[in-house]
């Protein structure tokens, strides 16, 4: 029933004997134009003319890769089956009130008809004309409109079952779509946990072997540097042992004494 009523629309919207297109595209991805036109029995060009027609409304989509060893490029083309839908139901939609309207007009209105020319006109239009036909002049005659409210509303029905059964189809569809979309969500939220926790491990990695390094490639434990004390080193000569180091005190901090001063006060206690 689907595939019917895509076929109708297809043939509304590309013309006539272009619904088989859906056979061949009906729950398929990315179809090569060449299989299209060779399976329709058209020209390329044909069966792009039908293609764009349907993309013009959205209800085609395509991709296009380059063909290495020819050089040229080849559409490979998707059927949007609820964007499809959506249109029919539109379609659909406006055909019922359409209907309705006509049905409202034929329950509330009379209507004349020459039966010459089978031409129907409303009752303002028969009495303007003095109820004859312009064309021949036969005198107009009062139209039964039971037949065609019948009609009619056989037509109203059948658009409605037509209708719910497409928004059964629509359900169905936009509901797999949520399902899908919850997964993808949760795939996603599941890798956005996993991946800062990798991170933080590399990161902290990366900094004990730059610390390992720095302190000459051990095993990443980091020296604390104490103050160094400097000490002056006054080397004093002694025998045979030759020349000790003696480390020499730190001095407090005030005026120094001259070393001359010194050697005069040694040289007058001698006299």
């Amino acid at each position: 029933m689907q595939i019917k009523l895509l076929h109708n629309l297809v043939e509304e919207l590309a013309g006539v004997d272009t619904g088989r297109i859906v056979d061949i595209l009906f729950n398929k991805k990315d179809v090569n134009e060449f299989l299209i036109a060779k399976k329709m029995e058209l020209t390329i060009n044909q069966v792009r003319n039908i293609l764009y027609k349907l993309s013009a409304d959205g209800l085609v989509t395509f991709i296009r890769k380059k063909d290495k060893r020819k050089g040229w490029y080849i559409y490979y083309w998707t059927l949007k089956t609820e964007k499809c839908l959506v249109k029919l139901e539109q379609s659909l939609i406006s055909k019922i009130a359409d209907l309705e309207s006509l049905l409202e007009s034929r329950e509330t209105k009379r209507f004349y008809v020459c039966k010459a020319c089978d031409i129907e006109v409303s009752e303002e239009t028969a009495l303007e004309n003095g109820f004859t036909c312009e064309e021949c002049a036969e005198v107009y005659a009062l139209q039964d409109n039971a037949q065609s409210i019948k009609e009619t509303k056989a037509q109203i029905l059948r658009r409605e079952r037509e209708l719910k059964l497409i928004n059964e189809e629509l359900g169905s569809l936009r509901e797999k779509e949520e399902k899908k979309k919850a997964r993808q969500e949760k795939k996603l939220e599941e890798e956005t946990k996993k991946k800062p926790k990798k991170k933080v491990r590399k990161k902290f990695g990366g900094k004990k072997k730059a610390r390992g390094k720095k302190n000459g490639g051990g095993h990443g434990k980091v020296k604390k540097k104490g103050r160094k004390v400097a000490r002056k080193v006054v080397k004093k000569g002694g025998g045979k042992g030759g020349n000790k180091k003696v480390g020499k005190k730190p001095q407090k901090k005030g005026k120094k004494k001259k070393p001359w001063i010194r050697w005069k006060k040694k040289t007058s206690k001698k006299k």
